[in-house]
């Protein structure tokens, strides 16, 4: 059957404290509407329909997209009010209703609720509480059979102690939608149009309402404020880290362990603390990765050894391979196989072959460095002449002493050496040493400058 999807994304926030709309505050480093529509994607509807009010302009820059449809809702008068905003785009068989706050929703979730609908059954999600206050309530008769949800503040005594709440997640007939929003009412404590209120009229129409019970409460859970964001957080990063373990991860803490992305892992993998990992990261077999590393659209072939404090960004490191502790890989970087960079060096655009080294302290840009090759401490490629930025090209094989200054564009021949402390403006032949430094002269009677004392 055809799929349509609401998400409703039109809320202020106002407890958010904040002039950013509240769908658009981050967990795990993608807004929380963000997360909700990365999840409608996989089920692969005809129509993502996400109706907006408070800041919409915002939310429409930063996650507009081609698949999208975002609707206005200029007055916020409830749920009812705003699904019936995005009644005229809504063609498919089945309708699905999510929420823009509610980012940790699992997608075989919905694909279980999904499976409910039929014509004349909907779907509807529901969570046990150990405190249900603030939840509607689910009301059943004597066989158990769903009747209606009654919001809290319209709830009597009897029907607070009902523990089985409603999430506001609902898959319904697509076309029943319409009659249902059109006989709504705002006779409530509230004054709104309660979307709740379809499930009293389904089971007057003579439907059946289907329930499917959330596993975990946390799925469901909305973000109203900056405590409650602080906990789908820490939850989502605690769900990432079971999922790594069990994928044959070693995580030293899984409670200081920071997934912003999508990662893939290998086994025997060891993470020690405080590590992020960001964007598209790939980490294979056997690799190792210190305390404080933080990891972005990077890809860790087997065995490499990440150590402390270090910092990639867009970087390749070849199996075997090892950087830090303190090493910063910057984009379009990679190490081949076995390559060394040490404490304090940086990497930009600069590829390193196999077994080369570049221990300590040295700055490598647009850079290509053969295989074997090693780079002196205090080594920098002065790579941007202050407009355009050139390549250094070094052999296989080539020594670079201490202290170099390598002026691009240049290239080092395999086997050429250059002396510590040298200016390299002129290519170097191959087995050549190349001495670019001014000859030293001592100045006998030389006195250094005495301190002028003012009065």
């Amino acid at each position: 059957m055809s799929l349509d999807i609401v998400i409703l994304a039109a809320g202020q926030g106002t407890r958010m404290r904040s002039a950013l709309p509240k769908v658009l505050h981050p967990v795990a480093g993608r807004s929380m509407l963000g997360h909700v529509i990365h999840s409608a994607r996989q089920l692969d509807p005809q129509g993502i329909h996400v109706v907006i009010g408070h800041g919409a302009e915002t939310v429409r820059e930063r996650l507009g997209a081609e698949d999208l449809s975002f609707v206005r809702q200029d007055r916020q008068l409830g749920t009812g009010h705003a699904v019936a905003q995005a009644l005229p785009g809504l063609t498919a068989d089945t309708v699905l209703i999510l929420y823009g706050d509610v980012p940790l929703i699992e997608t075989a979730t919905l694909r279980r609720l999904l499976a409910r609908v039929t014509p004349d059954r909907l779907g509807l999600l529901t969570v046990n509480l150990a405190d249900p206050t603030g939840y509607g309530r689910i009301v059943r008769d004597a066989a158990g059979a769903v009747t209606a949800i009654v919001e809290h503040k319209d709830a009597t005594e009897q029907q607070r102690v009902i523990c089985e709440g409603n999430t506001g997640i609902l898959a319904v007939p697509g076309q029943r939608l319409t009659d249902w929003l059109g006989r709504l009412s705002n006779h409530n404590a509230q004054g709104e149009y309660y979307l709740t209120d379809v499930i009293a009229m389904a089971v007057a129409d003579g439907l059946v309402v289907d329930t499917e019970t959330a596993r975990d409460p946390m799925e469901v859970q909305g973000a109203n404020d900056r405590r409650q964001l602080a906990e789908l957080e820490r939850h989502y990063q605690w769900r990432e880290a079971l999922r790594v373990m069990a994928a044959g991860v070693t995580l030293r803490d899984p409670a200081r362990f920071d997934v912003r992305g999508d990662i893939t892992v290998g086994r025997d993998v060891t993470i020690d603390v405080n590590v992020i990992l960001e964007g598209q990261v790939v980490i294979e077999d056997d690799v190792v990765i210190g305390p404080n590393c933080y990891i972005k659209d990077s890809i860790l072939r087997r065995g490499v050894v990440l150590k402390a404090n270090s910092h990639l960004d867009g970087a390749v490191l070849g199996e075997g391979s090892d950087a830090g502790p303190f090493a910063r890989l910057r984009p379009g970087s990679s190490l081949g196989p076995r390559a060394h960079v040490g404490n304090f060096v940086e990497l930009k655009n600069a590829q390193l072959g196999e077994g080369a080294k570049a221990g300590h302290l040295a700055y490598l840009g647009d850079a290509t460095i053969g295989a074997r090759t090693n780079i002196g401490a205090g080594t920098i490629t002065c790579n941007y002449d202050g407009v355009n930025k050139h390549r250094t090209v070094l052999g296989e094989d080539v020594f670079i002493g201490s202290n170099n200054s390598l002026v691009a564009p240049v290239d080092i021949s395999a086997g050429a050496t250059t002396a510590a402390g040298s200016t390299i403006t002129q290519d170097v032949p191959a087995a050549q040493l190349a001495v670019g430094r001014a000859r030293q002269r001592n100045i006998e009677g030389w006195k250094r400058p005495e301190k002028i004392i003012k009065p």
